[in-house]
């Protein structure tokens, strides 16, 4: 069976006017989508739908590495649009458009259930600069302490960290959720202050203003 998750990422946040919301999904749907996934290297991918805070469409594609990227197949695709997608592309139409792609971190390596699991239905998503300074310790922080103590938590799927290849800021982070409340248990909550070192570095986070935020799944094929 073909893998679902790869050791890249690709993800497009985007709000578009309500006037063309209709015609930019159902661009998204029937064309979009199948065509990126089915370039070499793209694995999966699915719409999202903000919860909480930030860009109100997130489209989510898994990619077994950067490389997925530099296809001959996927420039062709991006090099020829379509008329539809001249027409109802985020970036043509969107109030808000970013597009970044991501390389994972931590865990080093997908074990093999991680790597056949598929879309989760909800993600929590950091967006995170940190000063120099304080970059060693926290990362150690986050890699040995926080995102190992909420995984504990019941709903939380896993935890991963990126890098960002193109944009900004330059870290990631993604919760696989079973569903969009998770993060509004006792239990999260919990988690979240019982390490003593946890108040100091959860200081030094430069999150971006709609960080972290939840996205609910809308679109899979």
């Amino acid at each position: 069976m073909p893998k679902k998750k790869g050791s890249a990422l690709l993800m497009v946040w985007a709000d578009v006017p309500a006037d063309k919301e209709d015609d930019f999904n159902g661009w998204y749907n029937e064309e979009h989508l199948a065509e990126r996934l089915a370039c070499p290297g793209f694995l999966s991918g699915a719409r999202y739908e903000v919860v909480t805070t930030g860009p109100k469409h997130l489209a989510m594609y898994e990619l077994e590495s950067l490389a997925a990227l530099q296809t001959p197949e996927y420039r062709k695709v991006r090099e020829n649009p379509s008329e539809w997608t001249k027409r109802a592309s985020p970036d043509v139409i969107g109030t808000t458009f970013i597009r970044n792609t991501y390389e994972m971190f931590l865990p080093d390596k997908l074990s093999d259930e991680m790597a056949d699991r598929g879309m989760a239905n909800a993600l929590q998503i950091g967006r995170i600069n940190i000063k120099p300074e304080d970059e060693d310790g926290w990362n150690d922080w986050y890699d040995n302490i926080y995102i190992p103590n909420y995984e504990k938590v019941p709903g939380v799927i896993s935890g991963r960290r990126f890098l960002a290849a193109e944009g900004e800021p330059k870290y990631l982070t993604v919760y696989d959720f079973e569903h969009e409340n998770v993060s509004k248990s006792a239990e999260w909550d919990h988690q979240r202050t019982i390490n003593p070192a946890n108040e100091h570095w959860q200081k030094t986070m430069l999150h971006l203003p709609d960080s972290p935020g939840i996205w609910r799944k809308t679109f899979e094929l």
